[in-house]
């Protein structure tokens, strides 16, 4: 899958405070920062507790070492794959990523050169003899039979693996070609494809994310001023409009409610759509918040209008998501009417998140949703500067960010990946056990496969339930 170019790539790093930085000077030290070559859309997130202990069982697992040092700080970058793969930043640089591969249900490490600044592969590894280094290691040439020196006895054919010196130095990665028993017989031939990638320092170091935040400052007060300038430019506009705050219990509409009480000094109600299937930590967040800050909490609810609708329809797919509709948007806008007439909301929507909300008007109304007039305050941060923005402002987040979700939203939502599913599955089987009981039922009735459900094909098909099974 190509790259995805959503707007400038805005990530830096500050080699002297070990922390990610969005501005070009750092705003702790006052040093030069330095372009971090992530991915396309570039939407990188703080890596939490979850996140890096996840990254460092598969590399521990398959390399018998650690990706990211104790007191470092990771950062995630999710980027296009048929499933999930995420990139792996720390010390400013790529270090490597990991995969999710559905087939298998597993993940998959895929190390890149930086890495061996963090770590000393112990399983999956070959040495190079000397006269093969240059090559390998200046011109991305592969591992040939005659200059391999050592392989480690785990490796087998298309095995991620670490290329090393007679030193232990990395020199290169790739994919082994063939098994170690195989190499061993080999007289000619590649043993390690090597893989080459946009290079950049990794500079390890300890630092926290209240170094992050305090490097970051300049660049959050201009953000949150530039936002809050156009809330209130918003306002002055239509003034006869009630306004509120759409409120989904996510990180980037907590976001957007503090960009709304900075500029206007105080917290208009809060619209959240209850479609059914949120997760209890999402319902206590909303409580939390409403009770701190002060606001009203307009609901509307959409379970049975979705269970109206999968009776006739079957369950919402990524190309007939008429979840949104008939869960969302339509019970708000009976919400909105009976209290308010009209409104206008501030809606926590980026332009880093998708190709369509990209292209998307800062200001509009849904034709499904006239009663409506919706507002995105935040729309050219990135994901990076909400965690940074949530962080300086010590606000209640939702913890399922801190458990290794990247999104917040309905547990069943067909966009979802499998590798979500999956952890979401694993952490809330009575819920999802109802949902996939749900889904078996729909599949026994229109004589589709098992795997319509147990590989998520439920997910990727039209509305028709036969065609789904395809």
């Amino acid at each position: 899958m190509r790259p995805l170019y959503l707007g400038r790539i805005q990530l830096r790093w500050c080699d002297a405070c070990h922390v990610p930085v969005l501005d070009e000077v750092c705003g702790r030290c006052g040093g030069a920062t330095r372009a971090v070559p992530v991915t396309p859309p570039g939407d990188a997130r703080p890596a939490f507790s979850a996140d890096v202990a996840l990254v460092n069982r598969i590399y521990d697992d398959h390399f018998g070492a650690p990706l990211v040092p104790e007191g470092t700080l990771a950062l995630m970058n999710k980027v296009p794959d048929p499933d999930r793969m995420e990139e792996v930043v720390v010390g400013g640089a790529v270090v490597g990523h990991i995969r999710y591969i559905p087939a298998e249900d597993r993940w998959e490490p895929i190390p890149r050169v930086e890495a061996g600044a963090l770590l000393s592969p112990k399983r999956r590894f070959v040495v190079a003899d000397e006269g093969a280094i240059p090559s390998i290691r200046d011109q991305g040439a592969s591992l040939l039979a005659p200059g391999l020196r050592e392989i480690d006895d785990e490796v087998r054919a298309g095995d991620e693996v670490f290329i090393l010196a007679p030193d232990r130095t990395v020199i290169g990665v790739g994919r082994a070609r063939v098994s170690a028993a195989e190499a061993r017989a080999m007289g000619r031939g590649a043993i390690v494809r090597t893989r080459r990638n946009v290079s950049s320092p990794c500079v390890p170091g300890a630092a926290t994310w209240a170094d992050a935040v305090a490097a970051n400052r300049p660049v959050l007060d201009r953000y949150e001023a530039t936002s809050a300038a156009f809330v209130r430019e918003v306002v002055a506009s239509y003034p006869d409009l009630p306004v509120t705050v759409s409120y989904s219990g996510g990180k980037d509409s907590l976001a957007t409610l503090l960009v709304v009480r900075a500029a206007l000094g105080t917290v208009p109600p809060l619209l959240f759509a209850d479609t059914g299937f949120e997760f209890p930590e999402t319902y206590a967040n909303i409580d939390e918040v409403a009770v701190k800050y002060g606001a009203e909490v307009v609901r509307s609810s959409g379970e049975t209008a979705f269970d109206a609708t999968f009776a006739e329809q079957g369950p919402p797919a990524v190309d007939a998501r008429w979840c949104c509709g008939v869960c969302k948007l339509a019970p708000i806008g009976e919400a909105i009417r009976g209290r308010f007439g009209q409104c206008l909301s501030f809606i926590g929507q980026r332009k880093y998140e998708s190709y369509k909300r990209a292209k998307s008007r800062r200001v509009w109304r849904n034709p499904a949703l006239p009663a409506q007039l919706s507002a995105a305050p935040i729309h050219t941060w990135t994901a990076l500067h909400v965690w940074l923005y949530l962080f300086r402002e010590a606000a209640p987040y939702n913890p399922l960010y801190e458990r290794g979700l990247d999104r917040i939203g309905c547990y069943i939502c067909p966009s979802s990946d499998l590798a979500l599913l999956r952890m979401i599955e694993r952490d809330y089987p009575g819920p999802m056990g109802a949902w996939n009981e749900r889904l078996g039922a729909w599949q026994r009735e229109q004589g589709l496969p098992d795997e319509w459900v147990t590989e998520g094909h439920w997910r990727r098909a039209g509305t028709d339930g036969a065609r789904r099974g395809h």
